[in-house]
């Protein structure tokens, strides 16, 4: 049952030199979930974008159930946005991913014939590396192909270090990318993506933020201050982050601006002279970009 949905990814749209898209990612496993394992993905993703000018705005953990999976791809793919989808993708009874990313498409899973040729490829590559016999119709190699089992119309991400594919599908609204949840294979594969996908939107707008740190301070006396920055500069973002017991500092608040050189320059000064009104003592200053 095909869906009226296209699932191909049209790199075209992507790669409009237009605002960069939002990025999220979506992390699924139940052994994230229960402690078993420490997820690794989003503190790497969020390394990947920051190398290329781009920001994260959301990320999902999800367990291994294919009626959460299915509401949460369903989800993105309705949301204008990118998406990687981390974890998932094998032919284990586990593994729910593929199965859910057609049902929340409303298409048919079927075998990608490139991701077929490569896991053949692999897997006579394994035979010979064992002095094995190449038996491409032994059941458990027919039972690989499973992995090549894509939403009608997806694209394929190379893996480079296995061949088994990665895949890309594009919903009404959203793009989401799936990757392994190994570390190993899907990291490389995200960089991939995102340096052949969305390298017109790389260090496309320069963002900083400046803050400084704010003695002792309240965050409820300090909230009209923060929300007339706001209002007074369209764009800034003001954020505020208490500290209860910092060894050098104390209990205090780091209290800073973010937007672009130009925003931040024009308002950073109005945030400090607003603290000094307060009567504020305020601490060291800090950029980042």
């Amino acid at each position: 049952m095909l869906s009226r949905l296209a699932c191909a990814v049209s790199i075209e749209r992507m790669t409009s030199p237009t605002s960069p898209p939002t990025f999220g990612i979506i992390i699924i496993g139940d052994e994230i979930l229960s402690g078993k394992r420490q997820d690794k993905h989003l503190a790497k993703y969020i390394e990947l974008l920051t190398e290329r000018g781009l920001g994260l705005s959301y990320a999902d953990y999800v367990c291994d159930e294919p009626e959460r999976i299915t509401a949460t791809l369903k989800r993105a793919f309705e949301q204008s946005g990118v998406v990687f989808s981390c974890g998932g993708i094998g032919a284990t009874p586990d593994d729910h991913t593929r199965q859910c990313a057609a049902k929340a498409l409303g298409l048919d899973l079927v075998l990608h014939p490139e991701a077929e040729a490569l896991i053949r490829e692999r897997t006579r590559d394994v035979a010979l590396e064992n002095g094995q016999p190449y038996e491409p119709d032994r059941p458990d190699n027919m039972h690989r192909l499973n992995m090549g089992r894509f939403p009608a119309g997806a694209s394929i991400i190379p893996n480079p270090y296995n061949k088994i594919a990665g895949f890309t599908c594009q919903g009404s609204q959203g793009v989401v990318h799936f990757v392994p949840g190994f570390p190993v294979m899907a990291w490389p594969m995200m960089a991939w993506v995102l340096d052949n996908v969305y390298a017109a939107h790389f260090h496309q707008v320069l963002r900083i933020e400046k803050s400084v740190i704010v003695m002792g301070a309240m965050e409820a006396t300090l909230t009209p201050l923060m929300e007339a920055i706001e209002a007074r500069f369209s764009g800034v973002k003001v954020f505020s982050l208490p500290s209860v017991d910092h060894p050098e500092f104390g209990r205090h608040i780091e209290l800073g601006v973010k937007g672009t050189p130009e925003q931040v320059q024009a308002s950073f000064p109005e945030l400090i002279s607003g603290l000094h009104e307060f009567g504020a003592k305020l601490g060291p200053e800090m950029v980042r970009s």
